[in-house]
């Protein structure tokens, strides 16, 4: 495999809060093993990527900031294998994420997209929302503020004009769910997958895993989580990814958050293989077209 090149572009660490090792880690992890298989693997920063030219006819990429994703789609719109797509990333930003999973059925929390200079007391009322979530829809998160719980709807509406201040013009306000805080990560097409406790794991990017407190280990059916995931990244377009469920007490499962190319933190070395696996098997797919 020595006729494949590929371009890996790193994540920029403002995208990577609390979690810029493990970022890095895996990535380096899927790139050696590419490398072991016979790949030319040239490394840039987001910032090298987004202000040089590409030569590699793949793109490899754990990239967030918005120059970048917009680079990516023109690539991948011109014909370039671009994994994940730039599409798919942006798929991944919280008001088209939500719209995706709950347009195609899949479990989902209710979920109001408001504006964030709204008066949205009203409407929580009447949806029926007690404590809530309120997360900025227009981009990823990067700050502990993006992402905010509210115990009631006047809190919420607080918290709504902070994101107005902030700038923040869209925001996504979930249901809160009460269950197990589960985390999974998993490779499309590849059998791996990964889920685990982050309380019990002390896994936290924000520390707001403390809001559904320690797991009372529910039952449910990890093939029907599994297979809602596998669902989730083919909405989205979304090769390897990661995420956040729930675990209702009558073993529902429902997701609440969907994630292009996660950390993998805690199966790093188990996930990598498959990671490049799945890349390789992309590539053979784009050289028969």
């Amino acid at each position: 495999m020595a006729d494949i090149k590929i371009s890996g572009v790193m994540r920029a660490g403002a995208y990577s809060p609390n979690h810029i090792g493990n970022d890095a880690a895996i990535f380096n992890a899927t790139v050696e093993q590419l490398r072991k298989r016979g790949c030319e693997v040239n490394l840039y920063s987001e910032e090298e990527f987004r202000n040089g030219p590409v030569a590699e006819d793949i793109i490899v990429n754990m990239c967030r900031e918005r120059g970048s994703i917009a680079k990516l789609q023109e690539l991948e719109d011109a014909g370039r294998l671009v994994i994940n797509g730039g599409h798919a990333i942006e798929n991944c930003t919280r008001e088209r994420m939500t719209r995706l999973l709950l347009g195609n059925g899949i479990p989902y929390p209710d979920s109001l997209m408001v504006d964030t200079d709204e008066d949205v007391t009203k409407a929580l009322r009447e949806a029926g929302f007690q404590s809530c979530w309120i997360k900025r829809g227009d981009f990823h998160a990067m700050h502990k503020e993006d992402v905010s719980y509210c115990r009631h709807a006047e809190e919420a509406q607080e918290v709504l004009k902070e994101y107005f201040y902030r700038g923040i013009k869209r925001a996504v306000i979930n249901r809160h769910l009460v269950g197990d805080l589960i985390k999974f990560y998993g490779v499309a097409g590849q059998p791996f997958f990964f889920w685990f406790y982050p309380f019990e794991a002390g896994h936290s990017k924000y520390g707001l895993e403390a809001v559904n407190g320690a797991a009372r280990h529910l039952p449910f059916d990890e093939a029907h989580l599994r297979e809602i995931c596998d669902r989730a990244a083919k909405v989205t377009g979304v090769t390897i990814y990661g995420g956040d469920a729930i675990v209702d007490a009558d073993g529902s499962v429902r997701i609440i958050d969907f994630n292009d190319w996660p950390s993998f933190a805690p199966c790093r070395a188990e996930a990598a293989p498959w990671i490049a696996k799945a890349i390789l098997a992309e590539i053979k797919k784009y050289r028969k077209r």
